[in-house]
């Protein structure tokens, strides 16, 4: 049994209406039972994260169980290092749940198989591809029954025990459902049931030739784990007539109950499984882990936090249709997490020297600073103070423009935990006038905590001391696609979608020289710049990169933007 209220609140959705409504009804006569099904064929995304939370929520709510299930009958595009991954995935998302292999059910459901051969509701169909394709007919016009629907059950069975002994070759044959050609639903035209795929499967090797498909083998391992609510993506509704078949063909007591959801789509994401493989197959992004892909790889690469995910998730509600998101709120709850979690750091993106005239060239000083604005618990740490500092380039203008209060000549701004410095000259290279450095002057009397000061100044701005201060390459990610973007079924020329802007590397940031010691495992706040942690990825002892998890600009208007 499971109940967790922190990641399964108790809400009142469509879902839980109904699961609550079979329960009064005593529907059925086991608890709860919820399971996500993925095939081990690629990496689980938001999307992903999505169905899983849906799931888990509901049986948390209901004190029941949920599995974690791989649909594993494809050995053509199933990895054991997929079924590692998603496993990996979802305990770091915070989900524990039971793991089962559909390929562990091939036995019973071959035999599930051969009942309704025996039933007459099933047999073995000699057709090509094409040839059914052909027969299958269209959406306006009715198929045609196949020459080989009328076998009689004996030699349906033996050809079904021929199929399933190696005995034909791939393609030669299929196993079909008999329902009924001229119906309006194509699921039903006597969908295949089982096909031939001479292929080693990564559990059970070559004991098999015969895999069923998705549509049939569902229904059967939902009932074989005792599953009561079969929850799925909204694209399966139209499938939910066949799987309603299977279980009563089948004679399934108490069978379970399949129900759909709408899917969720972000802004500027790419959420499609071929489109993600694209992107990663084409070499447009850098692997399933690219932070600015919505896999869970990339998302943890990037920095996000597992507790940040699950609040999204629980706020959005469960869709009745397929729904796009905008990427706003997802970074909204990003940021919601990180601020109450992570220091606060000086980092300068684009470094220009000040250089502090009025001291000895080798003078410092170490200035206690606290470690986060708003928390006094996260306590304080030292940060050197010199005669070279850098600030950032555009915190400096030597003609200020109206409303310009940062530094300029003969203005004076206070350095944050710091002093107040006035600029008194500019060096400039002689060849291209840009600015090299400033000289300015510090007030020892304005040191930041030390009381009064009677001047004020407008503008505060961070530094890092030049003598101490450590370099780094900053990865600064937006969204993929361009706002433009229109993603097609027949195909994608994705140098023209994706954002230009969606990856900018700066090579030689400068930062607070405690950096030196950050780890994968922490984030922290770049005071202006936002959220940042350590690429795992390309992180080593010599080369520091931090990749930013989101701005602090949070451009999602709280709760008046939210609606479930």
């Amino acid at each position: 049994m499971i109940h967790d209220k922190s990641l399964g609140e108790e809400t009142v959705n469509f879902l839980t209406r109904m699961v609550k409504g079979d329960i009064e009804k005593g529907v059925y006569h086991r608890p709860v039972a919820t399971r996500f099904p993925p095939e081990p064929n690629g990496y689980l995304h938001i999307g992903s994260a999505y169905a899983i939370h849906i799931n888990h929520s509901i049986a948390s709510q209901f004190h029941g169980t949920f599995n974690l299930r791989f649909d594993d009958t494809n050995p053509l595009k199933e990895d054991v290092k997929y079924v590692q991954a998603i496993q990996e995935d979802s305990a770091w998302l915070g989900y524990t749940p039971e793991v089962y292999y559909g390929s562990d059910y091939s036995e019973q459901i071959a035999e599930a198989a051969k009942k309704l051969i025996r039933k007459g509701k099933a047999y073995v169909c000699d057709l090509t591809p094409e040839g059914m394709t052909e027969y299958r007919g269209t959406l306006t016009e009715a198929g045609k029954n196949s020459p080989f629907r009328e076998r009689s059950v004996e030699e349906n069975v033996s050809l079904f025990e021929q199929m399933k002994a190696g005995v034909f070759a791939v393609s030669a044959k299929v196993l079909r459902a008999k329902i009924d050609m001229a119906s309006p639903n194509m699921n039903l035209r006597d969908p295949v049931l089982y096909r031939i795929l001479h292929a080693e499967h990564y559990r059970t090797g070559s004991a098999w030739c015969i895999y069923p498909m998705y549509d049939f083998a569902h229904p059967i391992q939902d009932s074989i784990e005792g599953i009561t609510h079969s929850l799925c993506s909204a694209e399966f509704k139209d499938h939910r007539p066949l799987y309603e078949w299977v279980v009563t063909e089948l004679e399934i007591k108490e069978p379970p109950k399949q129900r759909e959801f709408g899917r969720l789509n972000i802004s500027g994401f790419v959420t499609s499984k071929r489109y993600l493989r694209e992107l990663v197959e084409g070499g447009f992004v850098d692997g399933w882990d690219d932070p600015r892909l919505p896999t869970l790889k990339g998302l943890r690469r990037r920095g996000v936090t597992p507790e940040g995910i699950r609040k999204f998730l629980g706020e959005l509600g469960v869709f009745r249709s397929n729904s796009m998101v905008d990427s706003a709120m997802l970074d909204h709850y990003i940021r919601q997490d990180l601020k109450e979690r992570c220091h606060n750091v000086m980092a300068v993106i684009k470094p220009l020297k000040v250089i502090i005239t009025n001291v000895p060239e080798d003078w410092s000083e170490m200035l206690i600073v606290p470690n986060h604005e708003g928390d006094a618990s996260k306590g304080v740490r030292e940060v050197p103070f010199s005669r070279e500092l850098f600030i950032e380039r555009e915190d400096f203008m030597e003609e200020p423009t109206p409303g310009f209060h940062r530094l300029s000549p003969g203005k004076e701004v206070r350095l944050k935990g710091a002093y107040f410095i006035k600029c008194e000259h500019i060096v400039k290279d002689e060849s291209t006038g840009e600015i090299q450095e400033i000289h300015c002057t510090y007030d020892p009397e304005t040191k930041s905590g030390s009381g009064f000061n009677a001047r004020k100044v407008k503008s505060t701005l961070h530094w890092v001391s030049a003598r101490h201060g450590i370099t780094a390459e900053l990865h600064l990610y937006d969204k993929l696609l361009k706002e433009s973007a229109e993603l097609s079924e027949s195909g994608n020329v994705w140098e023209d979608l994706i954002n230009p802007e969606s990856l900018i590397k700066v090579e030689a940031a400068v930062l607070e020289p405690l950096m030196a010691e950050a780890t994968a495992h922490n984030t922290y706040q770049f005071i202006r710049h936002g959220y940042f942690c350590v690429d795992s990825k390309y992180s080593t002892e010599h080369k520091l990169v931090f990749n930013r998890i989101v701005s602090l600009k949070d451009s999602w208007n709280w709760p008046a933007n939210h609606s479930k």
